[in-house]
């Protein structure tokens, strides 16, 4: 765990695809996907989508750290787009913490919805040979500078990113941060989806799940 790590912080509630009897033999023989949903939503939204998503990788939803309402947020509730960098700080140390508790695993892909868009990205800045693919749906990148940049730069990751250009709840600068960021940091494969609104469709996860196929299966 990092220095600056709250320790109170943690990833309390998951959801997997694979029985946990037969987990730790999954895990050593296909890639992980760990799924982070939106802010306000809990680790069973996108546990809905394990059918539509590769069925060769294990699969993990996650809760956030922090209550919502009836729901979680990976940031503190009054952060939104930009947040603090301790708080984003912690909440990733939290799952960094969640993956190093696993047993040995295969190669690890991210996605995310929204919110849990910019865990990914954040994720992939702070430990950048540890991943080896990024899914943002309607994501977005944190603006604060990660010293990973450098070496994400060098690497150029897969990232997907979706989106519909008239998103109504992520801000346009962040938007054109998000895409100025890819192009840089990683090797993006970008899809926009006019009408999709800040949600996700049946064609993107489409896109994705092949998208999966050809960088972490």
């Amino acid at each position: 765990m990092s220095p600056g790590a709250n320790p109170a912080l943690a990833i309390t509630a998951t959801v997997w695809s694979v029985p946990e009897a037969e987990r730790t033999e999954a895990l050593a023989t296909r890639p992980l996907l760990v799924l982070m949903h939106g802010r306000g939503s809990n680790e069973h939204d996108l546990a809905s989508l394990f059918p539509l998503l590769p069925a060769s990788a294990v699969i993990v939803s996650l809760r956030a750290p922090h209550r919502l309402g009836d729901g979680f947020s990976w940031f503190p509730p009054d952060q939104t787009a930009v947040p603090d960098p301790v708080a984003v700080t912690q909440a990733t140390e939290a799952v960094f913490a969640f993956l190093d508790a696993l047993p040995a695993t295969g190669q690890v892909g991210l996605l995310g919805f929204s919110q849990g868009g910019g865990m990914v990205t954040q994720l992939m800045r702070l430990a950048p040979e540890r991943f080896a693919a990024g899914v943002l749906l309607a994501g977005f990148v944190i603006p604060e500078p990660v010293p990973g940049d450098a070496v994400l730069a060098a690497l150029r990751p897969p990232v997907f990113w979706g989106r519909d250009v008239a998103d109504p709840v992520i801000p346009q600068s962040v938007v054109s941060l998000t895409a100025a960021w890819l192009s840089g940091h990683s090797t993006p494969v970008v899809r926009e989806y006019p009408g999709l609104g800040h949600s996700v469709s049946r064609e993107e996860l489409d896109d994705v799940s092949e998208f999966l196929e050809a960088t972490v299966l």
